[in-house]
């Protein structure tokens, strides 16, 4: 979940406002009427505490859908955010790449014992870099070891256009952060080498295999990958607000909304929902998106480091455990004005995803995530919030 350029048009944050949608009729952890009313308690909070332009929630509780927002879709015409809107999702697209590269698996088109230098001969190389040492799982579990290109802003801001070979290119002008499988490291090089493959192994563009490999069959008419640089949101959507990730309060405020969004691709350029999002983890954590062997190998996690607190990391795919000490699983998401999460039980049946449109927090949370923790919590925690 990094995130860097973007092309800034000036906006402001405005006062919150709110609305709710209605509670399912039979309970699931924390559900009903007082435990939505802690959910909407707390979307009201990242508003009018954290300084946040909007916020959105839908929780499923089985077939029964639970919608509150509060604050703004748009700061200049007050427009509230509805549950239409479409989002960046950032990082998230990660795991519908972990899906597609199983889906994959599970058609014999290729392995996850495949390595990089097979499918990609000469890719992976340079600065101590060995795509012959790299498998396809090792790229999904962030255990390759290789560079992440995001961390060379410098090397980006040469670059006109973002193609996947370009980004490739910088994250191998740097060594490797350990020998492949020996540690983990969050690395969006990963995913840019794991869409090159999928691109080969299927004979399609990437944009089309996720299409046709997951977003029809299951029902997911809000979630694309936008093809080339396309930097809009088509559809109804909300406005995406950032301060570029700088900490101080008074930092002004920039309208990100329209982005070419190349620069992440497979990493995390894909647009959706909160619904389309909990319909796709309901599917894929229910087992009904891969076959037995291809869902164990997505659901065996490795230690993280670094990143999330408390989290183990899959095959595009993460845990969580919570304060109370239950354990979510799905996956979290950041783009320049959008942060997203959409985490749940394991089977699936309970659901929680939620996406601010800013990066920011005013509120005594490090960033957003503390107020995501928050949210699952009051869900999954039964948890009364204060």
């Amino acid at each position: 979940m990094h995130q860097h350029t973007a092309h800034p048009d000036t906006g402001r944050p405005g006062a919150d406002r709110a609305t709710a949608g209605g509670a399912p009729s039979e309970p699931g952890p924390a559900s009903g009427a007082e435990g939505y009313a802690a959910v909407q308690r707390l979307l009201q909070r990242a508003v009018t505490q954290g300084g946040l332009p909007g916020i959105l929630v839908e929780v499923r509780d089985g077939d029964r859908q639970w919608f509150g927002t509060a604050g703004m879709a748009d700061t200049r015409t007050g427009r509230t955010r509805t549950q239409r809107d479409r989002f960046r999702i950032g990082s998230i697209s990660k795991t519908f790449m972990a899906a597609v590269v199983l889906r994959l698996a599970a058609e014999g088109r290729l392995s996850l014992d495949d390595t990089a230098e097979q499918w990609l001969p000469g890719v992976v190389k340079g600065h101590h870099h060995d795509g012959a040492k790299v498998n396809v799982r090792m790229l999904l579990n962030h255990t390759s070891g290789i560079f992440n290109y995001t961390d060379d802003q410098e090397a980006l801001n040469r670059y006109e256009t973002h193609p996947p070979e370009s980004l490739v290119r910088v994250a191998m002008s740097h060594p490797p952060a350990f020998a492949p499988g020996s540690g983990w490291a969050y690395s969006n090089t990963n995913y840019v080498l794991t869409g090159m493959i999928v691109e080969r192994a299927a004979g399609r563009a990437l944009s089309e295999v996720i299409t046709e490999r997951i977003c029809r069959p299951f029902g997911l008419a809000d979630t694309y990958l936008p093809h080339g640089s396309d930097p809009t949101i088509h559809g109804p959507h909300s406005r995406h607000y950032t301060k570029l990730f700088r900490t101080d309060p008074a930092a002004p405020v920039h309208d990100a909304t329209e982005l070419d969004s190349s620069m992440f691709w497979a990493v995390g350029g894909m647009i959706s929902t909160a619904g389309d999002l909990n319909r796709f983890f309901r599917a894929l954590l229910g087992g009904r998106i891969l076959p037995p062997d291809q869902q164990r190998e997505m659901f065996t996690t490795v230690p993280t480091r670094e990143w999330i607190p408390n989290a183990a990391y899959g095959l595009g795919v993460s845990s969580v455990r919570l304060p109370c000490g239950e354990t979510v699983w799905g996956m979290g998401g950041a783009l320049f004005g959008s942060w997203s999460y959409a985490y749940g039980s394991r089977e699936g049946e309970h659901m929680v995803t939620t996406n601010v449109n800013g990066d920011w927090s005013n509120g005594g949370w490090d960033d957003p995530i503390g107020i995501f923790t928050d949210l699952l919590e009051a869900k999954f925690c039964h948890r009364s919030d204060t």
